[in-house]
């Protein structure tokens, strides 16, 4: 049995194109300029490039290509080189970092790394309400080194720990898990969060700390369990307990640590939306790695990054 990479559009520029083309535009070709469907056709001649089509509508007749208001935009790399970074992305639990990918696809480390923002990009969710039909969310928060030397191990001074604080909601009757870098971790920021993801029927179950206090008694039911006293499970109620966010924690932590070994705050949150992405697509919920890749596919609209908005900073300790 050959490998899933062994596919044509993982190997050939015009299939790459053709396949990316069936799922980008399922309901027709559609003009990026003037939005108009199926009123295109190839332009064609021996300089033309692969997959150029031409708008037919008289106020437009602007050229382009599927890559066009995609993460794919203004990149030189090879669709099919992005397609096989996206299923090495999407098939691997705990993520590969940009050296790796660099090696495997032979292109250059700063490539590696840009190709790698713009796929977790492409992974960001629909910003669908948790906790529906009075559905159960657990909340909780993690703190996350940005320091190499921390994650390492290094003997560094307390002074030199910058820590950035992430926390992740779980919804648990779709598996699906949403994370937030906190500015400063406030009854407010929390409150701000719970309004914009949670429903308010919702039962929210988080730990005892005094942040959630406040936004718990909007909801219609509030669990909290003591960590403080070594209490995990409410033995009067066992289903009040956030066991499952602390799961996806062990998750990212061990992925940032082993594969990624850090993350400035201005980047972290595109880490927390591939590690929420993977999670929310696990093969426990039926998803499997080319149906993880092929959703990445389909998201690749309409969120492009460019190296000006991305920071242009590299990720000097990824292995």
């Amino acid at each position: 049995m050959g490998s899933v990479l062994d596919a044509k559009h993982f190997r050939d520029e015009a299939a790459a194109y053709r396949w990316v083309e069936a799922r980008v535009w399922p309901n027709g070709r559609v003009c990026p300029h003037c939005g108009v469907v199926d009123q295109s056709g190839p332009l064609k001649g021996k300089s033309t490039r692969i997959g150029v089509y031409k708008c037919y509508v008289k106020e437009c007749r602007k050229p382009f290509t599927v890559k066009v208001g995609t993460i794919f935009e203004d990149s030189h790399i090879k669709l099919h080189i992005w397609l096989q970074a996206m299923f090495l992305i999407a098939s691997s639990k705990k993520g590969i970092s940009s050296n790796q990918l660099h090696r495997t696809l032979g292109i250059t480390l700063k490539s590696a790394w840009f190709l790698s923002h713009r796929i977790r990009e492409a992974m960001k969710d629909n910003g669908a309400i948790f906790g529906g039909n009075f559905g159960g969310v657990e909340a909780d928060e993690t703190l996350q080194s940005q320091d190499p030397r921390r994650e390492r191990g290094d003997d560094v001074r307390a002074s030199a720990w910058d820590f950035n604080r992430v926390l992740t909601l779980i919804d648990r009757d779709t598996g699906a898990a949403r994370s937030f870098v906190l500015t400063e971790f406030t009854t407010e920021e929390v409150q701000r969060i719970f309004n914009e993801n949670v429903a308010r029927e919702a039962y929210l179950l988080t730990d005892e700390a005094n942040q959630y206090k406040g936004p718990g008694a909007l909801q219609t039911f509030h669990g909290t369990t003591n960590h403080g006293a070594g209490e995990y499970v409410r033995k009067d109620a066992p289903w009040v307990h956030t066991n499952t966010v602390e799961g996806y924690y062990s998750i990212f932590k061990r992925g940032m640590k082993g594969v990624y070994q850090h993350a400035s705050r201005q980047h972290l949150h595109r880490y927390c939306i591939e590690f929420d992405f993977r999670y929310t697509n696990r093969s426990k919920l039926g998803v499997d790695d080319v149906a993880r890749f092929t959703k990445i596919v389909e998201g690749v609209r309409g969120k492009r990054l460019t190296y000006r908005n991305a920071d242009r900073q590299t990720e000097g300790a990824e292995a």
